[in-house]
């Protein structure tokens, strides 16, 4: 490999620890998140472990950027 070659940068998804303070910095959490979008208390939690397109929009709406900026690996970006 030459070493002007450039790198390709491989997608990584958030760590659920940073989308939890993401959304504590906005005031909220999941289990509210959840709660104000009529799911169970733990509802949205399932989209930090699997794709879930309705939960992963909410998520990423409340903290302020796309789900693809969150979980780019779910999405062709």
């Amino acid at each position: 490999m030459h070493t002007n070659e450039a790198v390709k940068k491989v997608p990584c998804d958030w760590h659920q620890a940073y989308i939890s303070a993401a959304l504590k910095e906005k005031g909220t959490n999941l289990s509210a998140l959840s709660a104000a979008n009529g799911y169970s208390r733990n509802g949205l939690r399932n989209a930090l472990y699997r794709p879930y397109p309705k939960a992963e929009k909410i998520i990423a709406k409340a903290i302020g950027v796309e789900p693809k900026d969150i979980w780019p690996t779910r999405y062709d970006v």
